[in-house]
């Protein structure tokens, strides 16, 4: 990902907490069709961001009928996490010699796909996903009939990705000067939920 050294974030705290407020992800990687041609493909999952190893830990699953599972396993997978983004107009600037640009926050984890195929494995992953997004209908799954959730699981292909290298980008006006950036974070601080959520990035990371 290109990114200017003034839009790098490596904090490993502040990466994990960007991942986790926009956890649903995308993973990109080849697929390898009938004839054995490898085509790039992604695929949009909502992923468990975990604080183990030196980067952090994604977990999820796919559904088995998507292929896309079974070339990545075992291989080096890219999974993009795209945060909040908007429009910067140059009305905001100083500098009257200045073009339009885009604010974003986008992070791109890389590490090797590893499958979870029992059953067991695959409750925990779920478990995992339903405490966070659904804690209440935790109850109601395990309640299911025994025939019913193991089809369900069945019909499903868990992975783990330890994250072995990460990259952020926060493009944050950071390159402009300080009465630019106070200009860009007040206007998007009235603006819709993206720009609430720069404007807050903003106070947080340059102030």
């Amino acid at each position: 990902m290109y990114t200017p050294k003034f839009n790098q974030v490596t904090d490993r705290a502040t990466l994990l907490e960007a991942m986790r407020a926009y956890s649903f992800a995308i993973l990109f990687g080849p697929q390898t069709e009938a004839d054995g041609d490898s085509v790039p493909v992604a695929t949009h999952l909502p992923l468990v961001v975990k604080d183990e190893g030196p980067h952090g830990l994604l977990e999820g699953h796919f559904a088995r009928a998507n292929r896309h599972w079974q070339s990545l396993a075992g291989r080096e997978t890219l999974v993009v996490f795209p945060g909040p983004h908007s429009y910067v107009s140059p009305s905001l600037y100083e500098e009257e010699l200045s073009v339009p640009t885009w604010n974003y926050i986008a992070i791109h984890a890389y590490g090797t796909l590893a499958l979870v195929e029992d059953d067991a494995g695959k409750e925990a992953l779920l478990a995992d996903l339903i405490a966070m997004h659904d804690p209440a209908y935790a109850g109601q799954w395990r309640s299911l009939p025994e025939g019913y959730r193991r089809t369900m699981l069945g019909n499903i292909m868990g992975f783990r990705i330890p994250i072995e290298r990460i990259e952020g980008k926060f493009k944050l006006s950071q390159n402009r000067q300080e009465q630019e950036q106070r200009n860009v974070q007040a206007t998007q601080a009235g603006g819709n939920d993206d720009q609430r959520a720069l404007a807050a990035w903003m106070a947080r990371l340059i102030g």
